[in-house]
């Protein structure tokens, strides 16, 4: 890999870094982040107590060695530490009040901000009315909820009691939320009745009565009326504490270093969604180091991520609070009036770093746009990527378009340890359609079948071979750790193994090619999918597309199938056909050209905007549609349909 550097660090970006910072008090010998880097994979348990020295973190009782056992699974971090994530997220409102803290704007009401001090006043408000409804150390409080301020009170509150947090956004179906919530059973849920997107009221007052008669363990139901601001409004109930009691009785369970802090889920496209769960110094060290040392955010600091609650990037953004940042939240359509709404954010908010998804900066691109000429982006230091592969044409789009100025950060990661695997760092450069480095403590490598190690310049399976603070405590309910060491551990022997496609350069840059599960094995010669979608979809007629690759059981090359959802107005004719043909032979080899190409009104994709490439191709051997994905898994819950209709009529090549 030798691509064109497209950003370049400033002379002094490492000198005036807080990694330096870090560095120059815990290891001050590194002359830069490789050495840092090193010392991090070569010594991590020195590693992560010095980021949580560093952090001051406010450990209660403090452990005798932060790494027992290097067993994966079942590494043992600071044992016999207790500590609480949210009174390090609270900290800031003892240093600057008065500060902001949340900017969160919607679609749905005005925009709503929150100082320091009026943060730490709603989560001691909130805190009580928990109390006061029975919720204690253990408990599970859920969140039907948008990203909204008033999400971020309530998980601090939920958090600060040692109670266990869930969220799922108010676009996801019934049978999605209750497949999810039924596993953790939980005693208090809170929800909105709805909201706008767009121009467009979306009432869920239905969908609620349905979740809330699904789960049974429930005691409490808080309503937020966020779109019927006359309705029940439960919210304030729980919050009509007086400030000055609240504040008096305000505390912070300490708890063990892996107590439960929050469940996430996997997109549960199949069978029952994974029920992980994260613990609170786990979360509380590694979100330290991600934003205060790669994306170098500072207190008062602007950081906005465009997510829901559904996804792991809300997690991500709410510990801003950890490093004393601005969290900028928005809930609505990104898209409405049209694909500018978050670059005005941006500039309006004067965000320093601001992340999206890759396929909503391929759709820029596509839609011409020129953010850095409409808008004042002149604060923004760092856009974020993350959800898929973003293609190298995005990393040109976003230093011609947004601006030169702009560090492009591609992260890859995911649910499962609610952070980056590899991604940015301030003082690194930024290559064309590469991802810049491992991140701190991470030791990612790429390995072959056999479980050696790749070659710089070989593809292979992403894997992790020392353990990270923030792995999963485990999955809830499998007692006997069956089902996690099945998730990660059964490929690779005591390794990590992530399901991606992985390679790295000399250098230690790398570029992922897509999911090895959804591996496309081509005569023998496999293919990354990520190949296929970055040369359709930057063809102007193509919207969105989907690979797959049925194989031949004698040997043979199988049949290669692309799926096409076109802008409106382009017809998949002839002409169009024979020049996605030639552009793929031209651009990537002859083993690329797909034996069929056709067209579906709409790509399926999950919540969070993934690609369902494995559940197609098992409606493709003869799986029932409901049975190969979780409709209320999917963006658009009619897209299995349009995939049903395309195979009840397709000819096979």
């Amino acid at each position: 890999m030798s691509a064109e550097v497209i950003w370049k660090p400033a002379a002094e970006s490492w000198n005036r870094s807080r990694m330096a910072a870090f560095a120059a008090q815990h290891r001050p010998d590194a002359s830069g982040y490789q050495d840092l880097l090193d010392w991090s994979l070569d010594s991590p348990g020195a590693f992560w107590q010095a980021v949580a020295e560093w952090a001051e973190v406010p450990f209660v009782a403090t452990a005798s060695t932060p790494l027992g056992s290097t067993a994966m699974p079942g590494a043992e971090w600071f044992p016999g530490a207790t500590l609480n994530y949210a009174e390090l997220a609270l900290r800031q409102a003892a240093a600057t009040p008065a500060a902001v803290a949340i900017v969160s704007i919607s679609q749905s009401r005005d925009r709503v901000e929150l100082t320091w001090a009026e943060l730490a006043d709603q989560v001691a408000r909130c805190r009580a009315g928990l109390v006061a409804r029975g919720v204690g150390v253990g408990d599970r409080v859920v969140a039907f909820m948008p990203t909204i301020a008033e999400t971020t009170v309530a998980f601090l509150a939920t958090v600060s009691l040692g109670a266990i947090w869930s969220s799922c956004a108010p676009e996801f179906g019934v049978r999605a939320v209750v497949d999810r919530w039924t596993q953790v059973a939980p005693t208090v849920l809170l929800t909105v009745d709805g909201y706008r997107y767009g121009s467009k009221d979306v009432d869920r007052s239905a969908h609620v009565a349905e979740i809330i008669d699904a789960l049974p363990t429930l005691e409490h139901v808080v309503r937020l009326p966020y779109l019927d601001v006359e309705g029940d409004n439960g919210w304030s109930e729980l919050l009509d504490h007086d400030p000055i009691e609240a504040a008096s009785a305000m505390a912070f369970e300490p708890v063990a270093f892996d107590h439960p802090l929050y469940v996430l889920f996997s997109s549960g496209t199949t069978g029952l969604p994974k029920a992980i769960v994260h613990g609170h110094g786990g979360i509380t060290l590694e979100h330290v180091k991600a934003l205060a040392l790669h994306y170098d955010l500072r207190p008062g600091e602007r950081f906005s991520w465009f997510t829901t609650t559904g996804w792991m990037m809300w997690n991500f953004l709410a510990s801003a609070s950890l490093v004393g940042a601005t969290a900028v939240l928005f809930d609505g359509d990104p898209g409405a009036p049209d694909l500018s709404t978050l670059w005005k954010l941006a500039a309006d908010e004067a965000l320093d770093v601001f992340g999206v998804s890759a396929p909503f900066a391929m759709a820029c691109r596509k839609e011409g746009m020129r953010p850095g000429d409409d808008h004042d982006l002149s604060t923004l230091r760092h856009l974020g990527v993350t959800g898929a592969p973003l293609p190298p044409e995005g990393f040109e789009w976003v230093s011609e378009a947004v601006g030169p100025h702009v560090q492009t950060g591609s992260l890859s990661g995911g649910t499962d340890v609610c952070t980056g695997f590899v991604g940015p760092a301030p003082m690194l450069p930024v290559a064309v359609g590469e991802i810049s480095t491992c991140m701190l403590g991470c030791d990612v490598q790429a390995f072959r079948p056999d479980g050696s190690r790749c070659d710089p310049g070989e593809t292979g399976e992403l894997v992790i071979t020392q353990p990270m603070p923030s792995m999963p405590v485990g999955f809830w309910g499998d007692d006997d750790g069956s089902r996690y060491r099945g998730a990660y551990f059964e490929e690779f022997q005591g390794v990590w193994h992530h399901g991606d496609w992985i390679t790295f350069a000399a250098d230690g840059s790398c570029v992922i090619t897509g999911r090895s599960d959804a591996t496309l094995n081509r005569g023998g010669v496999r293919l990354g999918t990520s190949d296929f979608y970055t040369v359709v979809e930057t063809m102007p007629e193509v919207a969105d597309s989907l690979v797959v690759h049925l194989e031949d059981g004698d040997g043979g090359p199988g049949e290669l199938i692309l799926l096409v959802g076109l802008v409106e107005g382009a017809v998949l004719d002839d002409d169009l056909i024979r020049s996605i043909r030639t552009r793929l032979r031209t651009e990537l080899s002859p083993r690329h050209v797909p034996d069929s190409i056709d067209q579906v009104r709409v790509i399926p994709r999950t919540l969070s905007g993934k690609k369902l490439e494995v559940p197609v191709k098992r409606m493709l051997l003869g799986m029932p549609a409901d049975a190969a994905a979780s409709r209320d898994s999917l963006a658009d819950p009619s897209s299995l349909d349009a995939i049903e209709s395309w195979i009840s009529h397709r000819q096979p090549s």
